[in-house]
């Protein structure tokens, strides 16, 4: 074969090998045909493809050709020995029978072989084949444009390797992909960033879009389940990244949408879009919220909140120059009403009255509850125009009784109201100042509403020092307060037949406080327990000494609500009249209605123990609550004592008159006595003189005064 056609055969071998690259047949079929064509091209007696073994110590033959036409007897080569592996394991070798020496020479003789060539297949820079050419019939003289020819069909052989390997990774790693991806809850997209076609998708992909969405139009699925406006946002190509959230109303959960730049399989960048359902991690989120802005009890917002939302109020009435308003509310006499129907009817009452607010539409979200039975409603500056409408509406909500525990109960609330941006600008501030207005309710005489003055200030500061003052003179042993009296008079000798016992302080540092000015307060702080068995006690005594004097005349001690409400009130009244040893027939207890109104059963159980004592019980302030006649009737008084407002012009009312005659009539029936109080005039005492009252009291006769006084003047006591 002459040079030109040598040259025209090795072309037409290297274009051949070439289109092996693009075949899709496998690695070893391609192969084989390539060990053909250049074994006949070179004339080779065989070409032989081998792979080092894993133990790295020789050789096993994956292809090989061999020309049919030598027919020489030979030894079959199936096995290439590892002698004759290259030092070097990455070089060629050439080698011939006449010029090999050693262990190579005596292995190609053995073979019959005059001739070998041996080219690696280099794989992650380390040889993993052999190329092996062998000639049994010549030796040869290897020119450079043989070996380089040898050599550039075992690179190509080498690529075809990589290519193949490739291939297969890449179906490998899809396969791998796609059943890692359809095992996932969340429906993955992948989309490519220019034709915007699915290039893959899931089940959950497939099942959300209810078909088959991979060979589609990415926004054939994004226009149907997304409005336009997402959808354009949602573009592929526009960012690397993008993420959104939104809620679906037709599955009724909570969405999030990512789009991410990947490179896909093959190595082009793509989006990867995955729809995750997070209606579970929304719920938690937002019940970390609620727990973080709410109140747990009534589901209102919180005093945290509330200062939060005040402080963005306060900014936009400044930036507006508008003014809203803050209401400061606080249950009258809860406490009585907790501790004596227990805490769980305390909460359903708080409960109840926390809907009732959200009853009015303009504050239904700007209610709070800040403490135990107190909460604040903001009024925006936009609804200030209804504000004296909101203010009724929550008024109503007290004028009814609330049922509870199967029974109707009273319950009032005083409210302080403070006007935000004229008042004040600071959160801290319009709170304190609403505080204080709600206070100066509380002392007006409670279920009241009151506007914030800047001279409540100076009050609140007094009210502070009161409260300092009272807790030091209680840790001490009350003995600041002082016992006073007010006669009470029998009404047909005009004598006087005992008194009632009342409560001053004369405090070592504020001087002396009327009743008025910390009775309230310490009821309030529960400090009127320990006050109020300090005056039974002193009371008691008093009337003791004045027993063993040869005078017995009775003593009344009022018992606040708060005393009455306590688990051991029976016993500690008991103790008291034990160890003063006075006689129990000689005291009586004024108790309030209110606890009757609200509590029946534990009234009448509180003054059946009490009278088995041997003490009288006296209902006070009859009249004045929401009582009916029915409650005298169903419990065990001695005395009713009407207050003295039905009496201030029973001269002169045909009421009042009738009124005083419905008590006495029915009272004379149930063995009851009538005292008056409030008599300070002539004209009431002969009014009174007409009807069947059996005992009156006040400023006519006297005014409370020391007991030593009482005891000079009233009992000839020197």
């Amino acid at each position: 074969m002459n040079s030109t056609n040598e040259q025209k055969d090795k072309y037409k071998v290297l274009t051949k090998v070439v289109q092996q690259l693009e075949e899709e047949n496998n690695f070893e079929d391609a192969v084989g045909g390539i060990l053909e064509m250049i074994g006949k091209c070179m004339d080779f007696t065989s070409v032989t493809l081998s792979k080092i073994s894993d133990d790295t110590k020789g050789f096993y033959v994956i292809r090989r050709w061999q020309d049919d036409n030598v027919n020489v007897e030979r030894k079959e080569i199936s096995h290439i020995p590892d002698d004759i592996i290259p030092p070097v394991p990455e070089a060629v070798t050439f080698e011939s029978v006449s010029t090999s020496k050693g262990r190579v020479a005596e292995v190609l003789k053995y073979y019959n072989v005059k001739c070998l060539m041996s080219v690696p297949i280099m794989l992650n820079n380390a040889p993993a084949m052999f190329v092996t050419f062998v000639d049994v019939r010549k030796e040869r003289v290897w020119d450079e444009e043989d070996k380089n020819f040898i050599l550039d069909i075992c690179k190509l052989i080498q690529t075809i390797l990589y290519k193949r390997i490739s291939k297969n990774s890449l179906v490998s790693s899809y396969n791998a992909l796609k059943e890692i991806l359809s095992n996932i809850g969340s429906a993955v997209f992948v989309i490519d960033k220019y034709s915007k076609e699915i290039l893959f998708s899931n089940e959950a992909a497939d099942r959300m879009a209810r078909t088959k969405l991979v060979g589609k139009h990415c926004w054939d699925f994004f226009y149907s389940e997304f409005n336009q406006e997402k959808c354009k946002m949602c573009i592929p190509h526009r960012e690397k990244e993008y993420f959104t959230e939104g809620y679906d109303v037709n599955r009724r959960i909570w969405q999030e949408t990512r789009f991410d730049d990947i490179s896909w399989v093959d190595g082009r960048i793509v989006s990867l879009c995955v729809v995750t359902d997070v209606t579970e991690k929304k719920k938690y989120q937002q019940r970390i919220e609620f727990q973080a802005n709410n109140d747990f009890l009534t589901g209102l917002y919180n005093r945290m909140r509330c200062e939060e939302d005040l402080e963005l109020c306060i900014r936009e009435a400044i930036e507006d120059r508008t003014q809203g308003a803050v209401l400061f509310i606080d249950l009258d006499d809860f406490k009585h009403l907790n501790d004596g129907l227990g805490h769980q009817y305390g909460d359903l009452l708080l409960k109840m009255v926390s809907m009732g607010f959200q009853q009015i539409s303009e504050i239904e979200k700007r209610c709070y509850r800040v403490g135990g039975d107190e909460f604040i409603i903001i009024i925006e500056p936009s609804y200030m125009d209804r504000m004296d409408r909101i203010i009724s509406d929550i008024r109503k909500l007290f004028e009814k009784p609330w049922f509870i525990k199967d029974s109707e109960y009273y319950c009032t609330m005083s409210m302080g109201i403070v006007y935000y941006n004229k008042d004040g600008q600071d959160v801290n501030d319009i709170i304190k100042k609403a505080d204080i207005a709600m206070y100066d309710a509380k002392k007006s005489g409670k279920n009241r509403c009151i506007f914030y003055n800047k001279g409540e200030d100076i009050q609140k500061g007094e009210h502070l020092d009161i409260e300092k003052n009272m807790r030091y003179a209680v840790s001490i042993g009350c003995n600041e307060f002082e016992i006073y009296i007010q006669p009470i008079v029998d009404m047909n000798t005009e004598k006087c037949i005992g008194g009632e016992a009342l409560v001053r302080w004369n405090s070592g540092k504020l001087g002396f406080l009327s009743p008025g000015q910390f009775i309230p307060m310490a009821e309030n702080l529960g400090l009127i327990t320990p006050i109020g068995e300090y005056v039974l006690r002193q009371a008691c005594m008093f009337n003791k000494k004045w027993s063993n004097m040869g005078i017995d005349v009775r003593t009344n001690v009022n018992l606040s609500i708060i005393q009455l409400l306590q688990p051991d009130v029976v016993e500690t009244i008991e103790q008291v009249i034990t160890s003063t040893g006075v006689k129990p027939e000689n005291m009586v207890l004024e108790v309030t209605e209110s606890l009757a109104i609200n509590d029946m059963a534990r009234m009448k159980d509180i003054i059946s123990r009490i009278k088995k004592i041997g003490v009288k019980i006296a209902l006070d302030d009859f009249g004045t609550g929401y009582s009916s006649l029915n409650y005298i009737k169903q419990m065990e008084l001695d005395v009713i004592k009407v207050d003295r407002t039905f009496i201030e012009d029973i001269a002169d009312d045909s009421y009042a008159q009738a009124f005083i005659k419905l008590i006495t009539d029915l009272s004379e029936v149930l063995g009851v006595k009538v005292c008056v109080e409030g008599v300070e005039t002539k004209e009431q005492l002969d009014s009174l003189k007409k009807t069947k009252v059996s005992m009156i009291q006040g400023f006519y006769f006297g005014k409370p005064m020391p007991m030593g006084e009482f005891e000079e003047k009233f009992l000839r006591v020197t």
